[in-house]
């Protein structure tokens, strides 16, 4: 019968799903820790990664390619912010689940499957660089920097001042993730400040000087498209796929927030044991393998409860922070750039402060200016130091994995080797185009990243995860569709060769 045949086929079955998962040292059990009640208090304790995933997309995604595309095209672009920050919260809780059910980061999860820690650490160590090696956040705050000192536009015969400046603050960047925690803490505070003087000062200029016409005409285009025929107008799709994928974070940067959600023992991360590892001057537990929780109504309860701060970070603060940070500059640039404007070039960082202070005068274009250097300078520091931890992390789980336990080795050498390569792939990439074209290149690979951990999510969460903490079909289908959304922008962006070679010329 057809039910004889199938139980029958289940071995198989099992020995396919089998040869996809490298075995990996099994996980031991525990309880799921009690979470604290579900007060507003708790919520500003325990949730973080949305708010520094918001910080980091301020910068190159909702000040530079957001008012770029609104110039060229009108806010009726703007849904394809919409639809790319709604999959990526998705995407970003589907990513949580497996910290949250396991206490592992993403990329350690990632390892757990064919062909194993020696290929995925590497490989997703090289993409993280791939996306982030570019610099393009240190040179367009040169760039803005420079402006305001010269009090006007950048030209190209400026390069070499801006490129100078954009040296010391990537290198600026470099030593202050070298200082210890006490530094990247007073950085913390100061891009919480720069994020909430951004937002602020952009909305009182757009309630100032901005009728409610345009106010109007952003908020449709959010939600609804109004793009001319591709025959009356020439679409750029390396700037499309690029204002897509840093309409949020960005590729492995919204991945790397698993790092965060580990350190800070959310979930199962807080029973997982772990080895304090010295690096970059201050004491971090790296933890070799996580734990799992036996899906008990008792656990169960308790993983609902855990959901719901999740939900709270990436589907109400991230996601409500994502569209308005995109959202007052694109205002800015629908109501003051000439439509079809095209934002390119050693001065596209100071564009829209240029949009606004030719009308209202040298004070309004310093401050917006300056506004720009700071979120600009503070997110190329966030990289840094995001990329030095994260790529250590995932380096040192490959390595202990691919080891026996105990002889995972010391962390701080291979730290340091992180951030060496690093620094020396971003000062080479600073002086092969300028600001932004760098961010330009960065943005694509992070639309392919995305592509990437699209599938590889679902598969780990598929192949990983007892069934009844894996996602719904409708959220495992709403992965896919972030894939494939990606995939489309990055299939446009591959038939213009010309355009591609460009980025580099």
């Amino acid at each position: 019968s057809r039910g004889d045949r199938a139980r029958a086929d289940r071995p198989a079955r099992a020995a396919a799903r089998g040869r996809l998962v490298k075995r990996a040292p099994e996980w031991r059990q525990s309880d799921l820790p009690q979470p604290p009640p579900y007060t507003f208090r708790n919520v500003v304790r325990i949730i973080g990664p949305g708010a520094i995933l918001l910080g980091l997309s301020l910068g190159s995604g909702d000040w530079i390619l957001g008012p770029a595309a609104t110039a060229r095209w009108g806010p009726g672009i703007l849904w394809i912010c919409t639809v790319s920050v709604l999959l990526q919260a998705l995407l970003n809780t589907e990513m949580a689940r497996y910290t949250l059910a396991t206490g592992e980061s993403i990329f350690a999860g990632f390892m757990r499957v064919a062909p194993g820690p020696r290929v995925w650490g590497p490989v997703y160590a090289l993409l993280h660089l791939g996306q982030v090696g570019w610099p393009g956040w240190a040179l367009a705050a040169a760039s803005t920097l420079t402006a305001a000192f010269l009090g006007r536009m950048p030209r190209a015969e400026d390069q070499a001042v801006i490129v100078g400046l954009g040296y010391a603050i990537f290198l600026g960047a470099v030593a202050v993730t070298l200082l210890g925690a006490r530094a990247r803490r007073t950085v913390e505070w100061a891009e919480w400040l720069v994020m909430a003087w951004t937002l602020g000062f952009l909305a009182v200029l757009g309630l100032l000087l901005v009728p409610w016409s345009i106010w109007q005409a952003v908020a449709v285009g959010f939600v609804w498209p109004s793009l001319p025929a591709e025959r009356d107008v020439s679409f750029d799709w390396v700037l499309l796929a690029a204002f897509a994928a840093y309409s949020g974070g960005g590729g492995t940067i919204n991945a790397a927030l698993t790092h965060w959600l580990r350190d800070k023992g959310f979930g199962m991360a807080g029973t997982i044991e772990s080895r304090p590892v010295v690096v970059g001057g201050e004491s971090v537990r790296f933890a070799r393998d996580g734990m799992t929780f036996a899906p008990t109504e008792a656990n169960l309860g308790k993983w609902r409860q855990w959901w719901r701060y999740l939900r709270t970070d990436f589907w109400y603060l991230w996601t409500a922070g994502c569209l308005a940070g995109m959202a007052f500059p694109a205002l800015l640039a629908a109501h003051f750039a000439t439509r079809g404007e095209i934002w390119t070039g050693v001065g596209a960082p100071a564009w829209l402060a240029q949009a606004v202070g030719w009308r209202y005068g040298f004070v309004v274009w310093t401050l917006v200016l300056l506004t720009g250097f700071a979120i600009l300078a503070l997110t190329q520091v966030g990289i840094v130091e995001g990329f030095a931890r994260s790529v250590t992390d995932i380096l040192w789980t490959a390595r202990a994995r691919s080891r026996a336990p105990g002889a995972e080795g010391p962390a701080g050498g291979l730290y340091y080797a992180v951030l060496v390569v690093f620094t020396v792939a971003g000062c080479a990439a600073m002086t092969l185009a300028d600001p932004f074209r760098l961010i330009l290149i960065g943005a694509n690979v992070a639309a392919l990243n995305f592509v990437v951990l699209s599938l590889h999510t679902v598969w780990i969460n598929r192949a990983l995860l007892p069934p009844e903490l894996r996602p719904s079909l409708w959220r495992e289908l709403g992965v896919l569709v972030c894939g494939a959304f990606f995939a489309a922008l990055l299939a446009k962006v591959l038939r213009d060769p010309a355009r591609l070679s460009g980025l580099l010329s």
